[in-house]
């Protein structure tokens, strides 16, 4: 018979019974993100949006792609010692992912959960191995300021000035190798989130649209494993940025939750006030250079023993908000333990 290696709990939980570790890193960032408090966390900063590629969805995937061979670089894995790469983006038809992929040559399933995209790939990770169907993986997701505001409000050489509750999409990119071998922080659990809709339509206003979403999954993620908030160093959502922070705040203040210290977010994190980027950043990026960068260089020194990462999306298009339709949020919640 063989041995028990998830346990599902309630209607959106799994506890890995023998969980992988996530044992390795690699994170490369824009400029502006260099210049941010998190910057001195990623392995490569570069100096301009360009990449000396042709165009911006170009230099995302160059982001993409070289975040992922750092990460083979630091574990000192081939291609070919990596059962599956999983991936997701913000562009149309994930295809920085798809682009990678074909760049890296491992058996590749492309995700889509907006700015999920990360806790998505390590939850799915840990539950391909954990299952017994391989034994390494390595999961990316990225996002580029150019890139995303041209294809989801207005592209950046047409100056349009945005509301003060708007964030800045992050340039930057992130890969995790997950193995079934330590040593590294094991992703012990996956709580899956649910659509969450409160009617916003305004694409400026993601953070409030998300934060709904994130109260809901940690709300389950909480009463299904029977935890309190304190089990964790910390709790960081992916991009809410200031705004959508406090909003999550409020909401969970509600439904008893006051996480105090113990929680921050990634997007409010990555900038410095001066840098003028509103209300923090969003994108993938947000979560990779949060996470993959700046927590995974505090987890490595025993600053942080446990860690709940709840990364959060935005599950529109370009073609529904022309449409007038509302903004879906969506949030998934993994938990990483010494």
């Amino acid at each position: 018979m063989a041995k028990m290696s998830n346990q599902k709990v309630g209607n959106n939980s799994i506890l890995f019974i023998t969980p992988p570790f996530l044992s390795q890193t690699g994170v490369v960032i824009g400029p502006k993100e260099g210049e941010g408090p998190l910057g001195a966390d990623a392995d490569l900063v570069c100096q301009n949006l360009s990449l000396q590629e042709k165009s911006f969805e170009r230099a995302e995937r160059s982001l993409m792609e070289e975040a992922c061979y750092i990460t083979l670089k630091k574990g000192k894995l081939k291609k070919e010692d990596i059962d599956f790469f999983l991936a997701g983006d913000l562009l149309n038809q994930i295809t920085v992912s798809g682009f990678t992929a074909l760049s890296l040559q491992i058996p590749f399933l492309g995700i889509y959960g907006a700015c999920t995209s990360l806790a998505e790939g390590l939850g799915l990770a840990g539950i391909l191995l954990s299952g017994g169907f391989g034994s390494r993986v390595l999961a990316a997701t990225s996002s580029h300021n150019c890139s995303a505001e041209r294809q989801y409000r207005y592209p950046t050489e047409y100056g349009f000035q945005k509301p003060g509750y708007a964030q800045w999409t992050a340039t930057g990119a992130g890969a995790a190798l997950i193995d079934t071998e330590g040593p590294g922080m094991r992703i012990t659990s996956f709580t899956v989130g649910e659509i969450v809709d409160m009617g916003i339509t305004d694409v400026f206003d993601l953070g409030t649209a998300m934060a709904p979403a994130a109260a809901t999954v940690l709300h389950s993620h909480f009463t299904e494993l029977q935890r309190e908030p304190n089990y964790y160093d910390l709790i960081v959502t992916g991009d809410l940025g200031q705004v959508g922070k406090q909003v999550l705040e409020d909401l969970l203040q509600r439904k008893g939750y006051n996480l105090g210290q113990l929680y921050d977010d990634c997007g409010a994190m990555l900038y410095y006030q001066h840098q003028q980027v509103d209300a923090g950043g969003s994108g993938c990026a947000c979560s990779a250079i949060g996470v993959l960068g700046h927590l995974w260089r505090r987890m490595q020194k025993k600053e942080l023993n446990r860690v709940l990462l709840v990364a959060t999306g935005a599950m529109h298009s370009p073609t529904t908000s022309l449409q007038g339709e509302t903004i879906p949020g969506i949030a998934h919640a993994v938990s990483l333990e010494q």
